[in-house]
């Protein structure tokens, strides 16, 4: 379950490694495109784990396990073959389909054969599989690309899918199966909302922030948003039962997830470019330079529960968002001059963030519905924290692209499209200019990552305040609790 996870996340955080090559390459996409060709996967991979979580709960996990990754490897073969953006988009719309099959599967099947008090450590490891799963897509798409073209990063994935799905087919338990209506509505509405969403956050430097289709865009998230919330409350069996989040443990894990994510995705975005353009890294070099959080990761996060139930969940989950805010912060201090050693201790002090408060968070989910539920609270867990990765790495790169196409030199400004397109041009120029593009690079970085940690730290702070209520219930009805 856990190998499945990796491959997942993977492909999520690897595919920002080809950015450079990507833009650079016969498809031409432009830096809108380039956003798109990262979301779209994470936007329908969002948009469709809970209808995944409801379809594996009515027809058994093991068998939507094992054709979610039968599609994952069907869209990432479509990927690696694309003539164009378009069949690349389509592509990576399909693999993240398979996806959405995937995630809610894995984690209810490692629960499903995991004794009651190891539980913890079970999730744990689950939540430490996602961070090691960005992690290698770095060391596999770093690898790949510095001796191969990025068709075959994506092909790569073809061959490992099919024979997790023959692993799975021989190991993974058959568990039960439990009436779970769809709503094909609310999936909709969802979709629609995620999509407004984004398309406004990404086409928005483009096309303008007041122009017609922006405008739109946003209201119609509004319109979609409200209409699904409506929605969600008036019917039988909804998507999403919005009256679960009233639950504390189940509202602040969900926001706290997501708000982590969004941090952590960010950082992919942005420290591919920075550790290329900026450092001068080859491929292979930016994907080992980050392999470090990733062993963090892997070593923290399933001793967070022991944490907890130590010293409390909301005082782990208080630290690890505290250090996930500081490491962005101090990321944000980098420049080309910053040695590596300083850079990495940033991302350790990230990784141990996301390690420590992951696990509780998502742990607090499903522990507070009931068992038959569990493939409901895996997704729920799995949709918040792929909705902060795409709202993480959409938000971070406008805000980056605006801020560094702004601050270019005149000669780089007029032709430049994407910090890509820039900063390619920028190496054929005397030194001056090419530092003075570092330079403006680096300053938008800064920018982008300081962004996000307001956010990450306002989102935080809500957490804390929600699951304050969650630990005085516990109190309170200490019988219920337990």
């Amino acid at each position: 379950m856990n190998a499945a996870v990796i491959a997942i996340q993977a492909m999520v955080s690897g595919v920002n490694l080809a950015i450079p090559q990507l833009s650079g390459s016969g498809l031409h996409p432009s830096a809108t495109q380039l956003v798109w060709i990262v979301d779209i996967y994470l936007l329908v991979f969002a948009g469709l784990l809970i209808p995944a979580g409801a379809l594996g709960d009515r027809l058994g996990r093991k068998p939507v396990l094992i054709a979610g990754l039968t599609v994952f490897a069907v869209g990432c073969l479509g990927c690696a073959v694309s003539p164009n953006v378009t069949v690349l988009l389509v592509g990576r719309a399909v693999a993240g389909l398979g996806a959405a099959l995937v995630m809610p599967a894995t984690l209810a099947l490692s629960l499903a054969v995991t004794p009651p008090s190891e539980r913890g450590k079970a999730v744990g490891a689950w939540s430490g599989a996602t961070g090691l799963g960005g992690m290698l897509g770095n060391l596999l798409a770093g690898t790949t690309l510095q001796f191969f073209s990025w068709p075959v990063f994506f092909a790569l994935f073809v061959p490992a899918a099919a024979v997790l799905a023959a692993l799975a087919g021989r190991w993974a338990p058959h568990t039960e199966r439990h009436s779970a209506p769809s709503d094909v509505p609310g999936t909709v509405l969802l979709v629609a909302t995620l999509t407004a969403l984004l398309f406004g956050l990404i086409e928005g430097r483009e096309l303008g922030w007041g122009s017609t289709s922006v405008l739109a865009a946003s209201a119609a998230a509004v319109v979609f948003g409200v209409l699904f919330v409506l929605h969600s409350l008036s019917s039988d069996h909804p998507l999403i039962d919005l009256r679960l989040l009233t639950k504390p443990a189940v509202g602040s894990g969900t926001l706290g997830v997501a708000a982590a994510f969004l941090g952590m995705f960010s950082l992919f975005f942005l420290n591919a470019q920075y550790l290329h353009y900026a450092k001068g890294f080859s491929a292979v070099e930016t994907g080992l330079a980050i392999l470090p959080q990733g062993l963090c990761m892997k070593l923290v996060s399933p001793r967070a529960a022991r944490l907890a139930g130590r010293w409390g969940t909301r005082r782990v989950v208080a630290t690890g968002m505290a250090l996930i805010v500081a490491g962005l912060a101090l990321l944000s201090l980098a420049t080309a001059a910053t040695p590596y050693w300083l850079y990495a201790l940033d991302l350790l002090i990230m990784a141990t963030g996301m390690g420590l408060a992951t696990p509780p968070l998502s742990g607090g989910i499903v522990a507070s519905l009931p068992r038959h539920q569990s493939g409901l609270g895996s997704a729920l867990n799995s949709t918040a924290r792929e909705i902060g990765s795409a709202i993480g790495i959409a938000v971070v790169a406008t805000v980056m692209t605006t801020r560094f196409l702004a601050g270019l030199p005149p000669a780089l400004a007029g032709g430049a499209h994407s910090a890509s397109d820039a900063m390619t041009a920028a190496s054929h120029l005397p030194h001056t200019q090419h530092a003075a593009a570092i330079r403006a690079f680096t300053d938008a970085m800064a920018t982008g990552y300081r962004t996000i940690a307001v956010l990450v730290a306002l989102a935080a702070v809500t957490v804390l305040v929600w699951h304050r209520r969650a630990d005085r219930g516990e109190t309170a009805h200490p019988q219920t609790a337990s």
